[in-house]
């Protein structure tokens, strides 16, 4: 199974991610983000996609859930009931509700619906810091 895996000493901050994660699901909004730690490294903020995931546990309605096939974390926005407990039970900070779709959870996706089918951030992270991997 492939997982996205950062190198954070490679990081710049150019936000290339962002963008291309914005572009890739045609949205003013990205997936991931890039903060700054406390030492002013960045840190690029991406779904872990963990083995048992806090989101989908207490998600009531089943729209964050664990695909059996891939054993990736999904988010369905038509089960979503706007609950937030994902984003408050996510252990990373890494669910967001959308700013301009306040009734949306913003979750990788992998880029699944894509073309490429392929998450577009490691295709043009012109550093190598994002990379996918198979989980060891």
């Amino acid at each position: 199974m492939k997982r996205i895996k950062i190198c954070r000493s490679k990081c710049i901050g150019c936000l290339t991610c962002t963008a291309a994660c914005m572009i890739a699901h045609e949205d003013n909004e990205s997936r991931s983000r890039i903060v700054l730690d406390k030492n002013g490294k960045y840190n690029p903020i991406f779904c872990k996609e963990c083995k048992s995931p806090e989101c989908s546990f207490v998600c009531p309605t089943g729209a964050m859930h664990k695909e059996k096939d891939s054993e990736l974390i999904y988010y369905d926005k038509e089960k979503c009931v706007s609950c937030y407990m994902c984003i408050m039970a996510c252990p990373y900070g890494v669910l967001k509700a959308g700013e301009t779709h306040h009734k949306q959870i913003m979750k990788c996706d992998m880029c699944k619906d894509t073309p490429e089918h392929s998450p577009r951030c490691v295709a043009k992270c012109p550093m190598g810091a994002i990379t996918l991997e198979d989980e060891v």
